[in-house]
């Protein structure tokens, strides 16, 4: 399951979480696949898509940076997965 990963962070956590992303690149926890990675420029925000099987994966991920950072972490889909739960909707919808 895919899942976006919004974070924010306070200024006065900002060296910290420089110095934690050089040490670590960081990369996500066993079990979390990143897809992709984008950071505002000048500032601590950004977000990421990650693709887990399960949610433990996803706490741990939140749990490591979450001395540092806000996290807002929600399920995602593609188009064409959402194009096919639509479907079903309107197919249920019409019967």
């Amino acid at each position: 399951m895919k899942f976006i990963v919004q974070w924010n962070g306070l200024p006065t956590a900002e060296s910290s979480v420089i110095e934690r992303f050089m040490k670590t690149g960081g990369q996500p926890p066993d079990g979390i696949k990143l897809l992709g990675r984008w950071h505002a420029i000048g500032g601590l925000h950004g977000f990421a898509v990650v693709e887990a099987d399960d949610t433990p994966g996803i706490s741990a991920l939140a749990l490591e940076w979450g001395d540092l950072l806000t996290m807002s972490i929600f399920p995602a889909m593609t188009d064409e997965e959402l194009g096919a739960a639509l479907g079903k909707h309107l197919a249920a919808r019409n019967k």
